[in-house]
């Protein structure tokens, strides 16, 4: 029980520091409110669990010994990375011509499943998430476990991560509604688009 408890203790710590996926759920939730925050917390719990799976059945290890193939995935991430800066970025420049509370509604009302498939893909393209998995999980549970306590391990990586993520909606919400102004929103889009390329051009650099 006390490894366990050190494991999410080190999970806790993990979900709290700042990574791409609390980047967007910050950046969802404080333009388009709690619901769309919610959301993309939900794509990336999938995708968490996703990650889990494959690590405990063994298919991670197999991705990160197949140097071609895990480099292909380190480079998707970085492109989708790089993506979602562009998108931020490209968000902040349209909103230049305008400043108001209706517009700015007008900007962020979008359907809640691209909040949870961004989400997703935000996390099933970071080969950190799979990687952590497959080498630090071995040194809680040891080298001969069997699948299904790998897997209660992995699916406890992937709970307190929504659990930070839900906390982080819940306090990001509050500052959504006072976050009405485009202009303000304008610096949350192009901050969050300099970060999400800052995360892409270091995976990138790892990838080469």
């Amino acid at each position: 029980m006390t490894q366990y408890l050190s494991f999410v203790a080190l999970a806790a710590v993990l979900a709290i520091a700042p990574g791409p996926d609390s980047l967007l759920t910050l950046r969802s939730t404080l333009l388009g409110g709690r619901r769309r925050g919610a959301w993309t917390a939900a794509g990336i719990l999938v995708a968490n669990i996703v990650q889990g799976v494959v690590a405990a059945s063994g298919l991670g290890a197999l991705l990160m010994h197949a140097e071609t193939a895990f480099r292909i995935i380190k480079w998707a991430g970085a492109v989708y990375l790089a993506y979602l800066g562009f998108l931020a970025i490209r968000a902040a420049w349209r909103m230049r011509s305008a400043d108001g509370p209706v517009e700015a509604k007008m900007v962020t009302r979008r359907s809640p499943w691209s909040a949870a498939w961004q989400g997703f893909l935000c996390n099933i393209t970071n080969p950190k998430v799979l990687a952590f998995n497959i080498a630090v999980l071995p040194q809680f549970v040891g080298e001969h476990a069997s699948v299904a306590t790998l897997l209660t391990y992995a699916l406890t990586l992937a709970a307190v991560g929504s659990i930070v993520l839900v906390g982080l909606v819940a306090v990001a919400g509050l500052a959504s509604r006072v976050l009405q102004r485009l202009t303000v929103r304008r610096s949350i889009e192009g901050a969050t688009g300099v970060v999400m390329l800052g995360f892409a051009t270091a995976l990138a650099a790892e990838s080469s």
